[in-house]
């Protein structure tokens, strides 16, 4: 147990090197980290997002990533303003990483009627990174038999802490047709300033991520909906592509009553496919999924990839209706 500690430490200098973003298997419903465009694209006035995933169980310590994101829709004018956090820990170290990500997008009606959209974003931020070099042990720790932790490591670490500024921009476009017939398709470029991701000295850069993604809802029946989506990431030398799609069936939507439920399946190219269900009760959604392992790593896995949850909740605000009354002559 203590020898994949000191192989942790390559493992977190690797990751380092390949200075990637984290990733999300529900990214559907977790929009705000997806693309600043999707700040303000949905039917209410607040919205609010969680995600929660656990990962790598069955091989090591278990990779963490809690994210949570809201938004207020047109602000100021048609200005939509919004925002997430998310904390990721990996490994003995504790390796977290901590982004906070303000955004900003402007809706911009192509047409007069609202069918076709256009969004343009733009966020910026701080990224935090942090790990904890005392729960590693080292080859100066071995006494001849163990590990010994109460000897000296020799191990001078400069920083175990390190914050950036970081930024990007992203833009969609929707068609909607109908209330059940729509199309999203979006494209964003992040960490465009490329900030400082080492922690000893040497400058090692964020990679840039390029983001692409295209949503549609399209209804197939009188209570069936059918939602594919596609995602793709680029970012040095990771690739990653996501393809799949859900299936709703709506349980009621009568009289300002709503529930539908939906299940799916995706593939993520050469590591991994997963499967998700959940279910929308009025102005709440709740969601899981769970990873199932292809890749190299899968006979260390057992094939056991990640857990993950979802949930949002729509506010709408109380608009009271303005009656304006005519006031009649006394002597009529």
């Amino acid at each position: 147990m203590k020898t994949i500690k000191y192989i942790f430490v390559l493992l977190l200098w690797s990751n380092f090197v390949q200075s990637q973003d984290i990733h999300f298997s529900q990214f559907d419903h977790n929009p705000v980290f997806q693309n600043p465009a999707n700040v303000g694209r949905f039917n209410g006035d607040y919205r609010i997002h969680a995600n929660y995933r656990d990962q790598w169980r069955n091989v090591t310590v278990p990779f963490q990533t809690l994210s949570i994101s809201g938004e207020v829709k047109q602000i100021y004018k048609d200005f939509n303003f919004g925002g997430f956090l998310t904390n990721d820990v990996a490994g003995d170290g504790s390796f977290r990483t901590i982004e906070f990500q303000p955004s900003v997008s402007y809706t911009y009606k192509l047409t007069s009627d609202s069918v076709h959209l256009l969004r343009p974003g733009i966020q910026f931020g701080i990224n935090f990174r942090s790990f904890d070099a005392s729960a590693f042990t080292f080859d100066n720790q071995w006494n001849g038999s163990q590990f010994d932790e109460t000897l000296s490591s020799n191990e001078v670490f400069q920083s175990q802490r390190k914050t950036n500024f970081t930024w990007g921009v992203g833009a969609a476009y929707e068609f909607q047709k109908g209330k059940r017939q729509r199309i999203i398709a979006g494209l964003g470029l992040f960490n465009i300033n490329r900030p400082n991701q080492g922690f000893f000295g040497e400058k090692i850069k964020r990679d840039m991520r390029f983001n692409f993604f295209t949503q549609a809802e399209y209804e197939i029946g009188f209570d069936w909906d059918i939602l594919p989506s596609i995602q793709l990431n680029l970012q040095g030398k990771y690739r990653e592509l996501i393809l799949g799609s859900q299936v709703r069936y709506i349980l009621e939507d009568r009289l300002g009553n709503y529930k539908s439920i939906m299940a799916g399946i995706y593939m993520r190219s050469s590591d991994a496919f997963y499967i998700s269900a959940g279910m929308e009760y009025q102005n709440y959604w709740a969601g899981i999924s769970y990873d199932i392992n292809t890749s190299n790593l899968s006979p260390a896995s057992r094939s056991r990839g990640g857990l993950e949850l979802s949930f949002r909740y729509i506010i709408h605000r109380f608009k009271p209706e303005i009656i304006k009354h005519r006031v009649c002559p006394d002597f009529i």
